[in-house]
């Protein structure tokens, strides 16, 4: 019987470290959840400084985009409006000089300058009520005048760069013909022409704020 008895004590001591390593077994999940909420707070907290100005740069872009959208919409709009009024002034220059009857035959100047003033009436409708409709002028009749006044005075700067291409072409460089007169005059005339007025529309002309959204939110 005691053989019996020892057998079972030495049973039982071998047994002692399997159960005395059990607490470190089912520590160790504790262990690991705790490191893994510590992991998670350090991947919370690491951001937090970070994200706004991440959401700052998203705004940013997008603001952007939008911008160059409108921009984009602007041109195409004043494009439109150029484009008509390119047909009225050339048409109208064209049939002025080389038309029946040829009524400024040999006054280029003046229709050049008669064919610009027609068109600059169509340009002011189309781009005071439509191109740059959100920012015209629509306070004061004196606000108007001074919207006008700005206008006509772009556009005769517009026209004199126009006029003045002409004026080099057919009596400096002495290129009469009606297709030089033409490169001249709806040519380089013409882009340099609206270059100028675009630029002296947009931050010149028309810098009403009362309709529709404000320049400063445009930009």
């Amino acid at each position: 019987m005691r053989p019996a008895r020892t057998s079972a004590r030495a049973a039982g001591a071998a047994a002692a470290p399997v159960n005395a390593a059990a607490p470190a077994d089912t520590a160790a999940p504790g262990d690991s959840a705790a490191l893994g909420g510590t992991a998670a707070r350090d991947e919370t907290s690491a951001p937090a400084g970070v994200a706004p100005a991440r959401g700052e740069r998203i705004r940013a872009t997008r603001r952007s985009r939008s911008g160059a959208v409108a921009r984009v919409a602007e041109l195409c709009r004043f494009g439109s409006v150029g484009l008509v009024a390119f047909v009225v002034d050339a048409g109208l220059f064209n049939l002025l000089r080389f038309g029946p009857g040829g009524v400024l035959a040999a006054h280029p100047l003046t229709a050049k300058v008669v064919s610009v003033a027609v068109a600059v009436l169509v340009a002011w409708l189309g781009n005071r009520y439509w191109t740059f409709a959100s920012t015209r002028s629509t306070g004061s009749a004196g606000a108007h005048g001074a919207e006008l006044a700005r206008f006509v005075v772009a556009n005769l700067v517009g026209m004199g760069i126009a006029v003045g291409c002409l004026a080099v072409s057919h009596y400096l460089l002495g290129f009469t013909s009606p297709l030089a007169d033409n490169i001249a005059a709806n040519g380089v005339g013409l882009v340099l022409g609206t270059l100028f007025r675009y630029l002296a529309y947009r931050h010149w002309v028309f810098t009403g704020t009362a309709v529709g959204t404000s320049r400063g939110q445009e930009r």
